[in-house]
């Protein structure tokens, strides 16, 4: 019997990674290549030489599955800033007919949060929400392990939840512009660059995300301030989460997962935004890390033209 693989592909602004696994989701190796900024007819090639060549590599015809940045809405379209020539396309379609087989597809930090639910700890778990905390800010829900599929894809966007008014006010914010085309979306503060943006506000200083972090640890003031300001501005996020979805367990990925001040004290940071008398669920890392994202798209697949483990 020819053996049956699956191909995760995690779309990015920057980057494409096309991870292969196999039927148990054991994944076998990757590959990494810059996105194509000139054209969608240049995204498309690229997608299809990727997959072309792992086809050839492992001898098979693997099973694809796309994690996207931006929404997939009730036709498969994509709404993307990341990807802007993707935009008002059906790119899991035209893919499909360029490779000769059916495509899934779904928002990237949605394949991260159907991964994590299908973790050691989400496992144990009846509502899992995963958060990417990166260089922007989604999420998604899964139940018994299946995405909750809401009518227009867009639950889970918690990174375009309006700015608290009274955090801003407590802090004298400024009120930014979201690259969605909203205004105040919570994203422009608490994704990996809103550290640096809340820093510039108390200090007039630019520093880098890295470079705060690193302050915050020497005992810096403006880099404590500053990090106590997005601790709190995270704690009324995830709590407006709690409040929507009511998870029984949090997973959290992105680069700013990464950050211990903040995993190890965003469960107390949560409490004075749910009422009095609300378990905050666990606060977790990734199991599945970087590679989260390429893994949900491949189960996906895997779901969508049944290979068998």
């Amino acid at each position: 019997m020819t053996k049956q693989y699956i191909y995760g592909i995690d779309i990015g602004g920057s980057k494409i990674e096309l991870a292969v696994f196999d039927a148990s989701l054991k994944q076998l190796g990757s590959r990494r290549i810059a996105t194509p900024q000139t054209s969608y007819q240049d995204f498309l090639t690229a997608l299809v030489e990727m997959i072309s060549s792992a086809d050839h590599k492992y001898q098979c015809c693997g099973a694809v599955g796309i994690g996207m940045p931006g929404i997939i809405n009730a036709n498969q379209e994509v709404l993307s800033a990341n990807v802007p020539h993707a935009t008002g396309q059906n790119a899991a379609q035209d893919l499909a007919k360029l490779i000769n087989r059916p495509v899934a597809i779904e928002n990237d930090c949605r394949c991260f949060a159907l991964s994590e639910a299908k973790s050691t700890i989400g496992l144990q778990h009846t509502r899992v929400f995963g958060a990417i905390i990166g260089t922007g800010a989604g999420g998604g829900l899964c139940i018994d392990g299946e995405l909750y599929k809401s009518a227009q894809g867009i639950a889970g966007e918690y990174g375009h939840y309006s700015l608290s008014a009274v955090l801003q006010q407590k802090y004298q914010l400024p009120i930014l512009k979201c690259g969605c085309g909203l205004t105040g979306c919570v994203e422009s503060y608490i994704a990996g660059p809103g550290l640096a943006r809340i820093h510039r506000h108390f200090s007039g200083k630019e520093l880098t995300t890295f470079e705060i972090v690193e302050g915050l640890r020497k005992g810096d003031v403006f880099c404590q301030q500053s990090f106590a300001c997005y601790l709190d501005l995270m704690g009324s996020t995830f709590a407006a989460i709690i409040m929507a979805y009511d998870p029984e367990v949090i997973v959290i990925g992105g680069g700013m997962s990464l950050v211990n001040e903040l995993v190890s004290n965003l469960e107390e940071a949560i409490v004075p935004y749910v009422f009095a008398d609300i378990r905050v669920p666990k606060i977790v890392l990734a199991e599945f890390g970087d590679a989260s994202g390429a893994r949900g798209a491949a189960i996906l697949a895997k779901a969508q033209v049944g290979v068998l483990s």
